[in-house]
Protein backbone atom coordinates (compact mmCIF):
# COMPACT_ATOMS: atom_id res chain seq x y z
CA UNK A 1 0.00 0.00 0.00
CA UNK A 2 1.77 2.90 -1.45
CA UNK A 3 -0.23 5.44 0.23
CA UNK A 4 1.10 4.41 3.69
CA UNK A 5 4.06 5.90 2.96
CA UNK A 6 2.58 9.95 2.74
CA UNK A 7 -0.84 8.96 5.10
CA UNK A 8 -2.09 7.63 7.85
CA UNK A 9 -5.36 6.07 6.23
CA UNK A 10 -8.08 6.05 8.01
CA UNK A 11 -11.17 6.06 5.46
CA UNK A 12 -11.37 2.52 4.33
CA UNK A 13 -15.53 2.64 4.89
CA UNK A 14 -15.51 5.60 2.31
CA UNK A 15 -12.90 5.29 -0.50
CA UNK A 16 -9.42 3.22 0.02
CA UNK A 17 -6.57 3.70 -1.47
CA UNK A 18 -5.40 1.31 -4.42
CA UNK A 19 -3.35 -1.63 -3.64
CA UNK A 20 -0.06 -2.42 -5.67
CA UNK A 21 -1.88 -5.23 -7.62
CA UNK A 22 -4.68 -3.45 -8.24
CA UNK A 23 -3.37 -0.44 -9.74
CA UNK A 24 -0.41 -2.70 -11.52
CA UNK A 25 -3.52 -4.52 -13.25
CA UNK A 26 -5.19 -0.96 -14.43
CA UNK A 27 -1.55 0.06 -16.07
CA UNK A 28 -1.71 -3.41 -17.31
CA UNK A 29 -5.12 -2.83 -19.35
CA UNK A 30 -4.58 0.55 -20.01
CA UNK A 31 -0.95 -0.35 -22.07
CA UNK A 32 -2.45 -3.15 -24.10
CA UNK A 33 -5.07 -1.20 -25.03
CA UNK A 34 -3.24 1.76 -25.72
CA UNK A 35 -0.92 -0.21 -28.08
CA UNK A 36 -3.01 -2.88 -28.85
CA UNK A 37 -6.95 -2.11 -28.69
CA UNK A 38 -9.12 -5.15 -28.66
CA UNK A 39 -6.53 -8.12 -29.98
CA UNK A 40 -5.77 -9.50 -26.27
CA UNK A 41 -9.76 -8.95 -25.38
CA UNK A 42 -10.30 -12.50 -25.00
CA UNK A 43 -7.01 -12.33 -22.17
CA UNK A 44 -9.18 -9.65 -20.52
CA UNK A 45 -12.36 -11.79 -20.79
CA UNK A 46 -10.99 -14.41 -18.78
CA UNK A 47 -10.01 -12.31 -15.55
CA UNK A 48 -13.84 -12.18 -15.49
CA UNK A 49 -14.11 -15.60 -14.78
CA UNK A 50 -10.76 -15.20 -12.32
CA UNK A 51 -12.54 -12.42 -10.53
CA UNK A 52 -15.85 -14.65 -10.17
CA UNK A 53 -13.96 -17.59 -8.96
CA UNK A 54 -11.75 -15.49 -6.16
CA UNK A 55 -14.73 -13.90 -5.18
CA UNK A 56 -16.73 -17.35 -5.03
CA UNK A 57 -13.74 -18.62 -2.53
CA UNK A 58 -13.91 -15.38 -0.67
CA UNK A 59 -17.27 -16.04 0.36
CA UNK A 60 -17.10 -19.87 0.18
CA UNK A 61 -19.82 -19.92 -2.35
CA UNK A 62 -19.97 -21.43 -5.97
CA UNK A 63 -19.05 -19.89 -9.40
CA UNK A 64 -22.09 -20.01 -10.82
CA UNK A 65 -23.87 -18.28 -7.90
CA UNK A 66 -21.69 -14.88 -8.71
CA UNK A 67 -22.20 -12.23 -10.87
CA UNK A 68 -19.48 -9.39 -11.86
CA UNK A 69 -21.80 -5.80 -11.56
CA UNK A 70 -20.83 -2.07 -11.47
CA UNK A 71 -21.63 -1.36 -7.36
CA UNK A 72 -23.52 -2.60 -4.37
CA UNK A 73 -26.62 -0.35 -5.54
CA UNK A 74 -27.22 -2.49 -8.47
CA UNK A 75 -26.81 -5.52 -6.53
CA UNK A 76 -29.59 -4.06 -4.26
CA UNK A 77 -31.91 -3.25 -7.32
CA UNK A 78 -31.17 -6.77 -9.20
CA UNK A 79 -32.89 -8.29 -6.29
CA UNK A 80 -35.25 -5.48 -5.29
CA UNK A 81 -36.45 -5.03 -9.37
CA UNK A 82 -36.64 -9.02 -9.69
CA UNK A 83 -38.14 -10.47 -6.73
CA UNK A 84 -41.77 -11.62 -7.85
CA UNK A 85 -43.67 -9.49 -6.00
CA UNK A 86 -47.41 -9.38 -5.47
CA UNK A 87 -49.52 -6.12 -4.38
CA UNK A 88 -49.64 -6.12 -0.29
CA UNK A 89 -46.30 -7.98 0.05
CA UNK A 90 -44.04 -6.08 2.40
CA UNK A 91 -40.21 -5.59 3.04
CA UNK A 92 -38.29 -4.97 6.19
CA UNK A 93 -35.50 -2.74 6.48
CA UNK A 94 -33.63 -1.06 9.52
CA UNK A 95 -33.89 2.81 9.66
CA UNK A 96 -29.98 2.88 10.11
CA UNK A 97 -29.31 1.59 6.48
CA UNK A 98 -27.17 3.38 3.74
CA UNK A 99 -29.75 5.50 1.69
CA UNK A 100 -29.22 2.44 -1.73
CA UNK A 101 -30.80 0.17 0.74
CA UNK A 102 -34.00 1.73 1.27
CA UNK A 103 -34.38 3.95 -1.90
CA UNK A 104 -34.40 0.44 -4.04
CA UNK A 105 -37.53 -0.77 -1.59
CA UNK A 106 -39.16 2.39 -1.19
CA UNK A 107 -39.55 2.76 -5.49
CA UNK A 108 -41.59 -0.39 -5.32
CA UNK A 109 -44.06 1.27 -4.16
CA UNK A 110 -45.84 1.36 -7.69
CA UNK A 111 -46.25 -2.24 -7.64
CA UNK A 112 -47.74 -2.21 -4.09
CA UNK A 113 -45.06 -3.11 -2.13
CA UNK A 114 -45.17 -1.56 1.94
CA UNK A 115 -41.93 -0.64 3.04
CA UNK A 116 -41.56 -1.27 6.65
CA UNK A 117 -38.27 0.63 8.51
CA UNK A 118 -37.80 -0.67 11.74
CA UNK A 119 -36.13 1.90 14.35
CA UNK A 120 -33.05 1.51 15.63
CA UNK A 121 -30.86 2.95 17.95
CA UNK A 122 -27.29 4.49 15.25
CA UNK A 123 -27.03 1.59 13.78
CA UNK A 124 -27.96 -1.21 16.34
CA UNK A 125 -30.43 -3.34 14.98
CA UNK A 126 -32.51 -4.87 17.45
CA UNK A 127 -33.82 -8.95 15.80
CA UNK A 128 -36.68 -8.59 18.02
CA UNK A 129 -37.36 -5.68 16.47
CA UNK A 130 -37.33 -6.78 13.34
CA UNK A 131 -38.52 -10.13 13.67
CA UNK A 132 -42.03 -8.02 15.24
CA UNK A 133 -42.27 -6.28 12.06
CA UNK A 134 -42.47 -9.22 9.72
CA UNK A 135 -45.96 -10.84 9.14
CA UNK A 136 -47.19 -13.54 6.35
CA UNK A 137 -46.74 -10.87 3.47
CA UNK A 138 -43.00 -10.05 4.55
CA UNK A 139 -40.99 -11.46 1.24
CA UNK A 140 -37.39 -9.90 2.23
CA UNK A 141 -35.48 -8.67 5.11
CA UNK A 142 -32.68 -6.12 3.92
CA UNK A 143 -30.18 -5.59 5.82
CA UNK A 144 -26.28 -3.88 6.33
CA UNK A 145 -23.62 -6.30 7.54
CA UNK A 146 -21.94 -3.73 9.17
CA UNK A 147 -23.29 -0.38 9.87
CA UNK A 148 -21.46 2.70 7.70
CA UNK A 149 -22.30 5.30 11.20
CA UNK A 150 -20.75 3.57 13.57
CA UNK A 151 -19.83 -0.14 12.06
CA UNK A 152 -22.45 -2.39 14.81
CA UNK A 153 -21.67 -5.81 13.28
CA UNK A 154 -24.90 -7.67 12.90
CA UNK A 155 -24.56 -11.73 13.04
CA UNK A 156 -25.68 -12.75 9.88
CA UNK A 157 -26.73 -16.48 10.68
CA UNK A 158 -29.03 -15.17 13.50
CA UNK A 159 -31.04 -12.71 10.97
CA UNK A 160 -31.28 -15.39 8.15
CA UNK A 161 -32.28 -17.56 10.80
CA UNK A 162 -34.98 -14.96 11.76
CA UNK A 163 -35.52 -14.32 8.29
CA UNK A 164 -36.74 -18.12 7.24
CA UNK A 165 -38.45 -18.52 10.13
CA UNK A 166 -40.38 -15.89 8.58
CA UNK A 167 -40.65 -17.73 5.41
CA UNK A 168 -38.69 -14.74 4.22
CA UNK A 169 -35.44 -13.87 2.16
CA UNK A 170 -32.27 -12.23 3.71
CA UNK A 171 -30.34 -9.83 1.62
CA UNK A 172 -27.52 -8.51 2.63
CA UNK A 173 -25.59 -5.00 1.89
CA UNK A 174 -21.88 -6.68 2.40
CA UNK A 175 -19.62 -3.54 1.36
CA UNK A 176 -18.48 -2.58 4.79
CA UNK A 177 -17.49 -5.86 5.88
CA UNK A 178 -16.06 -7.66 3.20
CA UNK A 179 -12.57 -7.56 3.37
CA UNK A 180 -12.05 -6.76 6.35
CA UNK A 181 -14.10 -9.69 8.16
CA UNK A 182 -14.35 -13.24 7.55
CA UNK A 183 -18.03 -14.04 5.61
CA UNK A 184 -18.88 -17.44 4.54
CA UNK A 185 -22.43 -17.61 2.67
CA UNK A 186 -23.09 -21.27 3.46
CA UNK A 187 -22.28 -21.27 7.20
CA UNK A 188 -24.80 -17.43 7.47
CA UNK A 189 -27.79 -18.66 5.13
CA UNK A 190 -27.59 -15.53 3.11
CA UNK A 191 -30.25 -15.65 0.33
CA UNK A 192 -28.27 -12.70 -1.66
CA UNK A 193 -26.03 -10.33 -1.15
CA UNK A 194 -23.72 -7.11 -2.70
CA UNK A 195 -20.86 -5.11 -2.44
CA UNK A 196 -18.00 -3.00 -4.35
CA UNK A 197 -14.78 -3.22 -4.57
CA UNK A 198 -13.46 0.68 -3.44
CA UNK A 199 -13.51 0.45 0.69
CA UNK A 200 -12.04 -2.88 2.41
CA UNK A 201 -11.51 -4.72 -0.87
CA UNK A 202 -9.07 -1.97 -1.93
CA UNK A 203 -9.84 -2.06 -5.29
CA UNK A 204 -11.67 0.48 -7.54
CA UNK A 205 -14.89 2.63 -7.97
CA UNK A 206 -17.51 1.24 -10.82
CA UNK A 207 -16.74 -2.56 -10.21
CA UNK A 208 -18.29 -5.42 -7.35
CA UNK A 209 -19.73 -8.64 -6.81
CA UNK A 210 -23.57 -10.07 -6.22
CA UNK A 211 -24.42 -13.42 -4.97
CA UNK A 212 -27.50 -14.92 -5.46
CA UNK A 213 -28.05 -18.53 -3.72
CA UNK A 214 -28.43 -21.11 -6.92
CA UNK A 215 -31.49 -22.79 -5.74
CA UNK A 216 -32.71 -18.76 -6.20
CA UNK A 217 -32.02 -17.95 -9.61
CA UNK A 218 -35.47 -18.73 -11.29
CA UNK A 219 -37.13 -17.01 -8.55
CA UNK A 220 -35.94 -13.53 -9.67
CA UNK A 221 -36.75 -12.13 -13.19
CA UNK A 222 -33.86 -11.12 -14.40
CA UNK A 223 -32.46 -7.63 -15.41
CA UNK A 224 -30.20 -6.23 -17.49
CA UNK A 225 -30.38 -8.49 -20.29
CA UNK A 226 -27.96 -8.09 -22.86
CA UNK A 227 -25.71 -10.44 -25.60
CA UNK A 228 -23.61 -11.27 -22.21
CA UNK A 229 -26.41 -12.82 -20.78
CA UNK A 230 -27.34 -15.84 -23.14
CA UNK A 231 -25.45 -19.22 -22.90
CA UNK A 232 -24.01 -18.64 -26.80
CA UNK A 233 -22.78 -15.06 -25.47
CA UNK A 234 -20.43 -13.66 -28.54
CA UNK A 235 -22.10 -15.18 -31.33
CA UNK A 236 -24.28 -12.42 -32.32
CA UNK A 237 -26.23 -14.35 -35.26
CA UNK A 238 -27.74 -16.91 -32.39
CA UNK A 239 -30.80 -14.41 -30.99
CA UNK A 240 -32.28 -17.32 -29.37
CA UNK A 241 -33.30 -16.13 -25.57
CA UNK A 242 -31.30 -18.69 -23.52
CA UNK A 243 -30.34 -17.42 -20.40
CA UNK A 244 -27.10 -18.61 -18.89
CA UNK A 245 -28.30 -21.08 -15.77
CA UNK A 246 -26.13 -19.23 -13.28
CA UNK A 247 -25.97 -15.57 -11.90
CA UNK A 248 -23.57 -14.58 -14.91
CA UNK A 249 -27.42 -13.78 -16.68
CA UNK A 250 -27.33 -10.48 -15.23
CA UNK A 251 -24.01 -9.20 -17.13
CA UNK A 252 -25.98 -7.91 -19.61
CA UNK A 253 -22.95 -6.00 -21.57
CA UNK A 254 -19.48 -4.97 -21.84
CA UNK A 255 -17.53 -5.10 -18.73
CA UNK A 256 -15.58 -2.80 -16.87
CA UNK A 257 -12.48 -4.59 -17.82
CA UNK A 258 -10.03 -2.57 -15.90
CA UNK A 259 -11.74 -2.11 -12.44
CA UNK A 260 -12.95 -5.83 -12.72
CA UNK A 261 -8.92 -6.84 -13.22
CA UNK A 262 -7.70 -4.75 -10.59
CA UNK A 263 -10.58 -5.85 -8.22
CA UNK A 264 -9.39 -9.47 -9.12
CA UNK A 265 -5.72 -8.54 -8.61
CA UNK A 266 -6.41 -6.88 -5.07
CA UNK A 267 -9.19 -10.10 -3.89
CA UNK A 268 -6.34 -12.44 -5.10
CA UNK A 269 -3.71 -10.79 -2.55
CA UNK A 270 -6.28 -10.63 0.08
CA UNK A 271 -6.89 -14.26 -0.44
CA UNK A 272 -3.13 -14.61 0.75
CA UNK A 273 -3.26 -13.52 3.81
CA UNK A 274 -6.36 -15.70 4.92
CA UNK A 275 -9.59 -13.33 5.94
CA UNK A 276 -9.73 -14.38 9.48
CA UNK A 277 -5.69 -12.96 9.90
CA UNK A 278 -6.86 -9.89 8.68
CA UNK A 279 -10.17 -9.97 10.72
CA UNK A 280 -8.12 -10.25 13.71
CA UNK A 281 -5.81 -7.76 12.82
CA UNK A 282 -8.42 -4.78 12.10
CA UNK A 283 -10.46 -5.88 15.06
CA UNK A 284 -6.77 -5.22 17.38
CA UNK A 285 -6.42 -2.01 15.50
CA UNK A 286 -9.37 -0.92 16.19
CA UNK A 287 -9.31 -2.05 19.93
CA UNK A 288 -6.12 -0.33 20.30
CA UNK A 289 -7.45 2.91 18.97
CA UNK A 290 -10.58 3.02 21.20
CA UNK A 291 -8.03 2.87 24.11
CA UNK A 292 -5.97 5.85 22.94
CA UNK A 293 -8.87 7.62 22.27
CA UNK A 294 -10.71 7.33 25.44
CA UNK A 295 -7.33 8.48 26.96
CA UNK A 296 -7.66 11.74 25.15
CA UNK A 297 -11.37 11.97 26.24
CA UNK A 298 -12.98 10.81 23.28
CA UNK A 299 -16.60 9.14 23.40
CA UNK A 300 -16.54 6.28 21.57
CA UNK A 301 -20.50 5.64 20.17
CA UNK A 302 -19.27 2.22 18.63
CA UNK A 303 -20.42 -0.81 19.86
CA UNK A 304 -16.65 -2.58 20.73
CA UNK A 305 -18.42 -5.81 22.02
CA UNK A 306 -16.54 -8.81 20.09
CA UNK A 307 -19.40 -9.96 18.16
CA UNK A 308 -20.53 -6.44 17.06
CA UNK A 309 -17.26 -4.86 16.58
CA UNK A 310 -15.90 -3.92 13.34
CA UNK A 311 -13.46 -1.99 11.14
CA UNK A 312 -15.09 1.24 11.62
CA UNK A 313 -15.03 3.53 14.84
CA UNK A 314 -17.24 5.96 15.78
CA UNK A 315 -16.22 8.94 18.08
CA UNK A 316 -16.53 12.75 19.27
CA UNK A 317 -14.12 14.56 20.72
CA UNK A 318 -16.09 17.16 23.55
CA UNK A 319 -16.67 21.06 22.53
CA UNK A 320 -14.78 20.21 18.90
CA UNK A 321 -16.57 20.40 15.43
CA UNK A 322 -15.86 17.07 13.54
CA UNK A 323 -15.46 18.70 10.28
CA UNK A 324 -13.30 21.33 11.21
CA UNK A 325 -10.86 18.08 13.53
CA UNK A 326 -10.95 16.19 9.90
CA UNK A 327 -9.99 19.16 8.05
CA UNK A 328 -7.19 19.24 10.14
CA UNK A 329 -6.29 16.18 10.63
CA UNK A 330 -5.48 15.91 7.16
CA UNK A 331 -3.23 18.98 6.96
CA UNK A 332 -1.21 16.47 9.51
CA UNK A 333 -1.38 13.85 7.19
CA UNK A 334 -4.26 11.64 8.47
CA UNK A 335 -6.73 10.98 6.54
CA UNK A 336 -10.58 10.08 8.15
CA UNK A 337 -13.92 10.88 8.38
CA UNK A 338 -17.19 11.87 9.40
CA UNK A 339 -20.51 10.05 9.60
CA UNK A 340 -23.75 11.66 11.62
CA UNK A 341 -22.32 14.38 13.26
CA UNK A 342 -19.43 12.09 14.91
CA UNK A 343 -16.02 11.21 13.24
CA UNK A 344 -15.42 8.22 11.93
CA UNK A 345 -11.93 5.92 11.88
CA UNK A 346 -11.71 3.14 9.19
CA UNK A 347 -8.02 1.28 9.40
CA UNK A 348 -7.39 -1.79 7.25
CA UNK A 349 -5.19 -4.66 8.49
CA UNK A 350 -1.46 -2.53 7.27
CA UNK A 351 -2.32 0.15 9.47
CA UNK A 352 0.71 0.17 12.28
CA UNK A 353 0.75 1.70 15.66
CA UNK A 354 2.75 4.44 14.25
CA UNK A 355 -0.53 5.54 12.17
CA UNK A 356 -2.49 5.45 15.25
CA UNK A 357 0.10 7.82 16.95
CA UNK A 358 -0.13 10.04 14.47
CA UNK A 359 -3.97 9.52 14.54
CA UNK A 360 -3.75 10.68 18.34
CA UNK A 361 -1.51 13.58 17.92
CA UNK A 362 -3.60 14.92 14.86
CA UNK A 363 -6.90 14.88 16.74
CA UNK A 364 -5.01 16.99 19.77
CA UNK A 365 -3.37 19.52 17.33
Amino acid sequence: MPSANEWAYFDHAAVCPLSTPAAEAIREWSNAQLMDGAINWNTWRDRIESLRHSTAQLLNARSEEIAIIRNTTEGVCLVAEGFPWQAGDNVVVPASEFPSNLYAWKNLSHRGVEVRVVDTDLDHVCLDRLSAACDERTQIIAVSWVGYRTGFRLDLAAVAQLAHSHQALLFVDVIQGLGALQLDVVETGIDALAADGHKWLLGPEGAGIFYLRAELLETFRPLGIGWNSVVQAGNFADTRMDLKPAAGRYEGGTYNMAGNAALLASIDWLLEFDAGRIQTRILEKTDDLCHRLQAIGADIASDRSPARASGIVSFNLPDRDPREVRRTCQQQGVVLNCRDGRLRASPHAYVTNSDLDRLVAALQH
